[in-house]
C-alpha cells in the first residue's frame, strides 16, 4: 500500500507543476491582453499580432461565456487558479483518506469501525457547512448541488433551533452543531 501512496504523491506532484504553468501561461496571457488593450503595447506590433492569431482564437469563447455571466476577461485566470486549488485540496484530502483507511485496516475490525464512523461524522460536518456557505451566496435549498446538505443537516439543527435562540438575525444553531458533532465523534470513538 506505500507504493500506492508514493504514486498518489507522485501524481499529486506532477498536478501541481501542471496547474502552476497552467496559471503562470493564463497570467502571461491576461497580461499580455491588458497592455494591448490599455495601449501600453502596440496593437499592431508583433507580440499584438501573435496574439490575436494564436491565442485569442483559444480564448475568446472562454471570455465571451464569462462575460455573458455578468464577470470580466480575467476571470478565466481566477478560475484557473481557483480550481486549481480546489482540485489540488481534494486530492490531497482523498490521500489523507487513503492513508487513514490503510492505518484503520491494520486496526482489524476496530480501526474499521473508528474510521466509519469519523467519515460519518465529516460528512454530517461538512453537509453544516456547506449549508452555511449557500446560505451567504443564496442558493437556493433545493438545487441537486446543496439538497443533500440540506437532507443530512436538517434532523440535527431543527432541534437545535427549538432550544438556542437567534442573535438577531443571525442563526447560531449550525456553529453549535458543528463542535458538538465534533465533541461526539471524540466520544463515540474513544468508545469504539
Amino acid at each position: 500500500m506505500n507504493s500506492v501512496l508514493a504514486a498518489f504523491d507522485s501524481a499529486l506532484r506532477v498536478l501541481q507543476v501542471a496547474f502552476f504553468a497552467a496559471a503562470a501561461v493564463l497570467a502571461v496571457i491576461c497580461l499580455v491582453d491588458w497592455l494591448v488593450r490599455t495601449r501600453r503595447i502596440n496593437a499592431f506590433g508583433k507580440v499584438a499580432r501573435f496574439f490575436r492569431q494564436s491565442i485569442d482564437p483559444l480564448m475568446a469563447p472562454v471570455e465571451r461565456r464569462v462575460v455573458r455571466s455578468g464577470g470580466l476577461p480575467s476571470w478565466a485566470l481566477a478560475g484557473a487558479v481557483l480550481g486549481g486549488i480546489i482540485v489540488l485540496s481534494l486530492l490531497g484530502f482523498i490521500r489523507g483518506q487513503v492513508y487513514n483507511a490503510m492505518f484503520a485496516a491494520q486496526g482489524g475490525p476496530r480501526g474499521i469501525a473508528r474510521i466509519l464512523i469519523s467519515w460519518a461524522f465529516e460528512i454530517v460536518r461538512l453537509a453544516i457547512l456547506v449549508r452555511v456557505i449557500t446560505s451567504w451566496i443564496r442558493v437556493s435549498p433545493y438545487s441537486p448541488w446543496v439538497r443533500w446538505a440540506h437532507v443530512l443537516s436538517e434532523p440535527i439543527l431543527r432541534p437545535l433551533r427549538r432550544v438556542v435562540p437567534t442573535l438577531g438575525m443571525i442563526d447560531i444553531t449550525p456553529i453549535i452543531a458543528y463542535f458538538a458533532l465534533g465533541l461526539l465523534q471524540s466520544f463515540v470513538i474513544s468508545l469504539t
